[in-house]
Formats: structure tokens, sequence, C-alpha cells
């Protein structure tokens, strides 16, 4: 994987990465205006990265590492493991840690690099340690895909403190990563950018020296489309943004001959319009504020579209929800919601399939995401309805704030304690698993409520034998 720090290990027929040299990191070395906006943009300092402030408190082990023991101030961890989604800056972090005095950065890709390519990182460590005081950051990048073997092979080197291990996953780490590795390394959770962080980050890379150096300007409407597009992942913003100043660019050297000129006479800045964020990323804006109105109608469609059982509207609205950059969790929110309000019994498994959904969503998180929502609406969405669980506790609700229900009768009182016997309770009370089939004739309800009957099942469904049986059940009960 060849980027701005030097290319990672190839790969032969049998396997075996084969041997490969990562210069070290070189801060006075000049960024190329070549490479990607992303690669310019990185943060050389903890103080310019966007997001994670949660980490990046005063003296956090982070600012630590970072600074390293020869700053004058405590090593910090040895190893850190960086988890969370693309874009929210673990590659950057490694780089910044890289960047503390006397220090090495060397990169490998669990995807190319093999056992050998680890030992001889860790023996080229142990030697630049000893004869150089020179301290190897070694970035491992996606460490879920190590096998057990390859992980083995960097505990000597990080429990010796031969090399800084600075590892990033988006996997969670208690389940990729070898429990002797895990206990030697501090945890880091990274969490997805917000959309202010976001447009921060565009609005200065508009401006930077290093990024488009205030040759452009981003029209509301374009900062809005490429914040929404960029699902919380600055990598991705940024070159969505690289790839709109470049049809802004090209549309205005085109349109009339020659490059605009401003007030000052020098070169009028290209404005960057929505059209060209919507061509260059090949998606429309979509319509939606997910703080106004826009947010609350698609959703409200989106539940309507559930409950009226018109699974395709529902994936159109499912899609624009989600494309608009809406939070997937909130969307899993609702499909649960739905499952135990709309679905109900006539299909029990419908609110096992949205809980499972939400808890998938957030281990996987987007974009595979998606698919795990698109699943939980299909299967509610062509579920039979029922909303009798739903109307039965409000039902019982209204009839407690009404001030019924007063009292419980003694045979089902605590009896457990001291002098419970004397106020007669328990006194009378029978136990169901005594009765033929478990079920004994018996008041339960305060005697204002006896009779009543707050769930109504439907013919819908499984509920159609809930209803069946219910009826029996009740007239046990109540002695009928």
């Amino acid at each position: 994987m060849e980027d701005l720090f030097g290319s990672g290990a190839g790969s032969d027929d049998d396997g075996d990465a084969l041997p490969s040299s990562t210069p070290a990191f070189d801060d006075s070395r000049p960024v190329s205006p070549r490479s990607p906006l992303a690669v310019r943009m990185r943060p050389r300092i903890l103080d310019d990265v966007v997001g994670q402030q949660h980490l990046l408190g005063h003296g956090s082990p982070l600012r630590q590492l970072a600074a390293g023991a020869d700053a004058g101030g405590p090593a910090g961890p040895s190893s850190v493991i960086l988890w969370g989604p693309p874009g929210t800056g673990k590659t950057t972090l490694a780089h910044v840690i890289a960047r503390g005095p006397g220090r090495k950065f060397i990169e490998l890709s669990a995807i190319t690099a093999g056992v050998k390519d680890v030992r001889r990182v860790m023996e080229e460590a142990l030697t630049a340690r000893d004869l150089y005081k020179t301290t190897t950051v070694l970035f491992l990048d996606e460490i879920h895909r190590f096998n057990k073997a390859q992980q083995d092979a960097l505990l000597p080197g990080v429990e010796n403190r031969w090399v800084v291990l600075v590892a990033a996953t988006t996997e969670n780490p208690s389940f990729s990563v070898v429990s002797p590795l895990l206990s030697r390394s501090l945890l880091l959770t990274l969490k997805p950018l917000t959309d202010a962080d976001i447009e921060g980050l565009l609005l200065r890379a508009v401006a930077d020296p290093r990024g488009l150096a205030g040759r452009v300007e981003l029209s509301p409407e374009a900062l809005e489309h490429l914040v929404r597009l960029s699902g919380g992942d600055a990598r991705r913003a940024l070159t969505a943004l690289e790839a709109a100043a470049g049809v802004a660019f090209g549309e205005a050297s085109t349109g009339d001959g020659g490059p605009r000129t401003g007030s000052d006479g020098g070169e009028a800045p290209a404005v960057v319009e929505l059209r060209h964020t919507e061509r260059a990323l090949d998606s429309a804006a979509v319509r939606y504020d997910r703080a106004g109105d826009q947010h609350y109608d698609v959703a409200s469609a989106f539940i309507k579209s559930i409950r009226g059982s018109d699974v395709d509207a529902a994936l159109h609205y499912l899609a624009r929800m989600l494309e608009a950059g809406e939070d997937p969790r909130f969307v899993a929110r609702r499909i649960v919601i739905s499952a135990a309000e709309d679905i109900g019994m006539a299909d029990p498994t419908a609110l096992q399939t949205a809980v499972a959904a939400a808890q998938a969503v957030q281990l996987i998180g987007m974009p595979e995401g998606r698919i795990v929502l698109a699943e939980a609406v299909v299967h509610l969405a062509t579920a039979p309805k029922s909303n009798a669980a739903y109307m039965g506790i409000n039902s019982a609700i209204a009839d407690v704030r009404a001030g019924l229900g007063a009292g419980i009768p003694a045979h089902l009182r605590d009896a457990h304690y001291q002098g419970a016997k004397q106020l007669g309770h328990g006194q009378g009370y029978k136990y169901a698993h005594d009765a033929p089939h478990g079920v004994a004739t018996q008041q339960y309800p305060p005697d204002d409520l006896v009779g009543k009957d707050y769930y109504k099942p439907t013919a819908n469904g499984a509920e159609r034998d809930v209803a069946a049986r219910l009826e029996r059940l009740r007239k046990i009960i109540r002695g009928l």
C-alpha cells in the first residue's frame, strides 16, 4: 500500500510477504502538491486533530505518547490499539505520535505483511534503540486481519518496548485481537466525527496553504452536501471536496475561455456550487434536514409505510434517511419501536429481528449496516400487524391515571416479612403450578378492575392462536 511515507510489503506466490524497507519518518520531508488532499491536510500536531477530544485532553495517554520520555514527561503507554470507524483519525494519530523526538516511523499493513516482516521490524527496532537511541513507531493498519501467529510475533517487541505499537482496527478488538496483546495495550475508542467537525475540516482545507489555499469558495449548499455525504469520515469528506473543486476549476477554465479576475486584479476563486458536488460524486443532494421538519417527515413516512405493509415505500424512505447521513442508530431505534407497536404478538419474532438489527448496526457500523436495517424493514413491513399490546398498555395506563385499581388483593401481597401473615397477606393464595394445566381460578386484579380486558388480540398472524388460548385462560382464571 503506497502513500506519502513509502510502500508497504508486497507478497510472493506462497503468501509470505516480501521484505520491504519503509523509510523513517522525516518531519522536514515536503508533501508533494500532487498528493491527495487528505494527505496534504494530515495534522502534524495533536492540537490540529479534528474530533476525538475525549482522547486528547491535557495529560491524556495519547499526549504522553506523542511527547515521549525524551520530551521531559513520562513515556506513556508502550502500545495502543485505536478502534473506530474509517476516517476518524487512526492513521493521523499514528503519524502525529511518530513526530515525537527521536522517533522512526514504520508502517505495515496486515493485508500484506507476514510474520517475517514483523520479526524483521522488531530486530531493526531493537538495533535502532540500542545503537542510535531512536524509538521505532510501528503503525499496523487493520490488525484484525492478523492471525494469532502474526499477532504473537508482536508480543516481544511490545512487552520490552522495542517498538511503540500503534494498531488500528475497525472491528471490536475484544474479538479480533489476542488476549496477551490486548492486555499489554491501551485500547482507545474513536468516535465518528460530528457534522461540525467535518464542516470545520472542509473549511480549513479550503483556506489552508497545504490544501486549496483559498483558490475555491464553498457555497453553503455544497458545504452541507459534502458534510452529509461524508458520513463522519474525514478522508471521504476531503476526497469529495477535492473532486468537487476539480469540477469547479474545469468549469471556470472552459466557461469563458480563461480564469476569472477578482476585484484586486488577481485570479478570483472558483465557487464550488451544489451542482459541482453532485457531478463529482455522482450523487444527487437529498433534501433532508436532520434537525428540522424533513427529519421528522421522512421518519414518519418510514414508520407509516411499515405499518401499512408497503415494503417498497419503507425501503425508499430508509434509503433517503441513510443517503442523507441520518444516524443509523436512530433508524434502528425506530424499527424496534415499530416492531412492538405495529406488529406485536401477530409476529413475536419481529421484535427479535429489530433488536438484533440494532445490535448489529452498533457492531459493524456503516455502510454494511444498511443491509441489516433493510432486512429488518422487509421483515416488519411484510409481517402481519397488531397493535393490541400497544393499545392494551395505553388503556391500562389511562385507568391508573384515572385512579382505578385501588389496592392489591390480600392473597397476592408479600407474605415473607415478619408480621405479614397476621395482616392476612398470602392467605388463600393458590399456587398456579398445583392446578391442572398450571392455571388456577383466582382473582388477580384489584376489586374495581375485575373483568377488565386490556389486551384484545386480533385475528392476524400468530395472534390468532393467542386469542383462542387467551379466551380459555380467562374463563379458567375468572371461574366462568
